[in-house]
């Protein structure tokens, strides 16, 4: 367990003193939900919001329970799309980005 302590306060540390690392997070965030791997967007969402807005603001830009919040972005959770779309937009807020998603054709290789 030492070592997903460790792993947290080195997510937070590089997060508060990288900003190009913050906003990739929040990328491969959405990269990840967007291509079907919700659960992994999630662990990385509830690293990001650790090391920036923490979870009670969050609670409260968000209208919802902080320990409502700390389910959704569990392993397990299971956040509605009003939800998400509010925690991504309350960390993009924070960051000061914006998000835009695009479609990659992908072909089959025979």
């Amino acid at each position: 367990m030492a070592l997903t302590r460790d792993f947290k306060k080195s997510v937070v540390a590089r997060v508060e003193r990288d900003p190009a690392f913050a906003k990739a997070l929040l990328d491969e965030a959405a990269t990840m939900f967007l291509g079907g791997e919700p659960e992994t967007a999630r662990l990385i969402l509830r690293d990001l919001v650790n090391a920036t807005l923490g979870f009670e603001r969050l609670a409260k830009v968000t209208a919802t329970p902080s320990k409502s919040l700390h389910r959704m972005l569990s392993p397990k959770g299971n956040p509605s799309m009003d939800n998400l779309a509010a925690i991504f937009d309350a960390i993009r807020k924070c960051l000061k980005v914006g998000l835009k998603a695009h479609t990659v054709n992908l072909r089959k290789v025979a």
